[in-house]
């Protein structure tokens, strides 16, 4: 019997350089790297503006809060201050009495001793009494009730008398202060060429 001869079982060069590689080939590697550093960046791009945005949504929650408390400080200091005018007005017109019962003489001391109690009570709670005599006048917290004439001494309309007291809860009024003004002496105006008009007394 005739043995096979092994050099004719030896794949010659031609077989080996044809027969198939198992695995990736190397340009094959080099593409996977690439495609998995996009993915990389996509990944991180992503993230990144997605950290953007929730910074974004946080800081805009964060200025509607403070929004929110400053508005809510605000309508909870303007209902004390609503509640205070309204409960503080009525009063005004008891001090009004004080101030004539002072008019009238020396208030005895039993009166004297509840008038100052009630004045400094509402007088903590922000009621300020304004109006005094010789203040320039000012419509806007002052009521004129009569013009008493024109004095040389002023330079504007000025309180001659107070009538009754103004008051105020820090800048809102609650009653003007009624007052009678005098005007200023309106000089003559001398035209050029002209002599002023002198008037005997």
């Amino acid at each position: 019997m005739t043995q096979p001869d092994p050099a004719s079982e030896m794949p010659t060069e031609t077989e080996v350089a044809e027969e198939p590689t198992s695995g990736v080939q190397a340009d094959d590697l080099g593409e996977v790297g690439e495609i998995g550093d996009v993915e990389f960046e996509d990944d991180l791009t992503r993230a990144r503006r997605d950290l953007t945005e929730l910074t974004t949504d946080l800081q805009r929650l964060q200025a509607e809060y403070l929004n929110y408390k400053r508005r809510v400080e605000r309508d909870r200091e303007l209902v004390r201050e609503n509640a205070t005018y309204a409960a503080l007005t009525p009063i005004v017109e008891v001090l009004d009495n004080i101030d004539r019962a002072r008019e009238h003489g020396p208030l005895d001391d039993g009166f004297k001793a509840v008038a100052e109690q009630l004045e400094r009570v509402v007088s903590g709670l922000g009621l300020a009494r304004f109006g005094a005599v010789g203040d320039p006048f000012d419509p806007t917290v002052h009521e004129a009730l009569s013009h008493i004439g024109e004095d040389p001494e002023v330079s504007v309309t000025t309180c001659k008398v107070i009538a009754k007291a103004g008051y105020k809860i820090g800048n809102r009024v609650v009653r003007a202060a009624q007052v009678l003004v005098v005007d200023p002496v309106v000089q003559p105006v001398v035209q050029p060429g002209e002599e002023p008009v002198v008037t005997e007394e």
